[in-house]
């Protein structure tokens, strides 16, 4: 059976390898540390760096197809693999869109599609035409390296948006600013494309943020417009298709009022199983791992159904303290409870707000689904029913 190489030693890679059990891979890991969440679980782990480009030859021998579980690894380095005849999945030239966000809002823009208004912000004068022209309504990042609210800042006044730019430009970094965008909520869809042109798309889902960082998704999107559902669909494979995406993409969207109902604006994408997607473990016919797995080894896709009128996602998110009480009572306290919640934990140790697992709940209304995943949640955080 094929080798797949996984480039990232996170949750991610980690619940690929699940899926790549079922479906008789053989899964090679690169890793920064034996004790990361995807390299306890891997049987063939190489420990290196994957910026060194040595050390990305050495993992990849003899592999089917190379993918990643973020979209840090240099391009140049993916290049040289492409040119060594190394399948690489998605391609250094689509990767790039989701690894630099400014080139993604121009790509985007290019294409005609919905995205806030925006500019590059390389001077301080620069930061002050923007706020000018926008008023109070700037957002600033980053335009590499930001995730989960890093490398996003919200400015309160002109001043502190030009001690801000002048700050970040003196260490070095890049930034663009965009317009707020004053949205209902914030809706993501996940796509799937294989080398070979097949696409699949999942339900639109609705997902639900704590200072930047996902907490909770309900798919299907609770209310959305049956014709809100299509143009987003219609935009998630239009996306595919145009950066020539393989493996799984995410698009988050903004949807807003607008005179005749809502619409929707393009926030942002990651080419890679994302974490509102991870609902699609146990509320989907094929969910998002083992689908990225079969569209970078260009086999045929599975089936995106539902498999349950509503499921609930709630991060596992560590809290102020780490309770006295083991995990793994925790755990069984909430099965008891909850016989229906299905527990994903990544082998991370407690730290406040990083991620630790999840929790899906599939069921026939979005109320109860949600409070038992929201319950059963705050219990694996705090070993508390209250």
């Amino acid at each position: 059976m094929p080798i797949v190489v996984v480039v990232g030693d996170g949750q991610l890679a980690r619940m690929m390898h699940t899926e790549a059990i079922e479906l008789g891979l053989h899964m090679r890991l690169l890793a920064g540390s034996e004790d990361a969440s995807a390299a306890q679980v891997y049987s063939d782990v190489r420990l290196g760096d994957y910026h060194k480009l040595e050390d990305l030859r050495e993992v990849v021998r003899g592999a089917s197809a190379v993918t990643f579980d973020h979209e840090h690894v240099p391009n140049e380095h993916l290049e040289q693999l492409l040119d060594e005849h190394v399948l690489v999945e998605p391609r250094p030239s689509a990767l790039l869109y989701a690894q630099d966000k400014l080139a993604q809002r121009r790509k985007l823009e290019e294409l005609g599609l919905p995205v806030p208004a925006y500019a590059a912000i390389d001077s301080v004068d620069a930061a002050r035409a923007f706020w000018e022209q926008h008023e109070h309504r700037v957002c600033l990042k980053t335009t590499r390296g930001g995730y989960d609210g890093k490398g996003v800042w919200f400015p309160d006044s002109q001043g502190e948006l030009l001690d801000l730019v002048e700050d970040l430009l003196g260490r070095g970094m890049e930034l663009y600013a965009e317009e707020k965008v004053d949205f209902v909520r914030e809706l993501s869809i996940m796509v799937a494309r294989s080398r070979s042109g097949e696409m699949r798309v999942w339900p639109v889902v609705e997902s639900r943020q704590d200072n930047g960082i996902c907490r909770v998704a309900i798919a299907p999107a609770p209310d959305l417009p049956s014709r809100l559902a299509r143009e987003c669909k219609k935009l998630a494979r239009l996306i595919a298709r145009k950066l020539d995406v393989t493996g799984v993409m995410a698009v988050e969207l903004f949807e807003y009022k607008t005179e005749t109902g809502t619409a929707v604006s393009i926030n942002e994408l990651a080419m890679r199983p994302h974490n509102t997607g991870h609902w699609t473990q146990d509320g989907s016919l094929t969910s998002q791992f083992e689908q990225h797995l079969r569209a970078v080894l260009d086999w045929p896709l599975g089936e995106t159904e539902t498999v349950a009128p509503v499921t609930v996602m709630v991060n596992v998110l560590g809290g102020e303290e780490d309770p006295e009480m083991s995990m793994e009572n925790r755990v069984k306290e909430v099965m008891l409870r909850y016989p229906e919640a299905k527990i994903h934990l990544y082998g991370k140790s407690w730290r406040p707000g990083r991620k630790i697992g999840h929790v899906n709940v599939t069921g026939y209304d979005v109320v109860t689904t949600r409070k038992i995943a929201e319950h059963a949640a705050k219990y694996l955080i705090t070993a508390r029913w209250n």
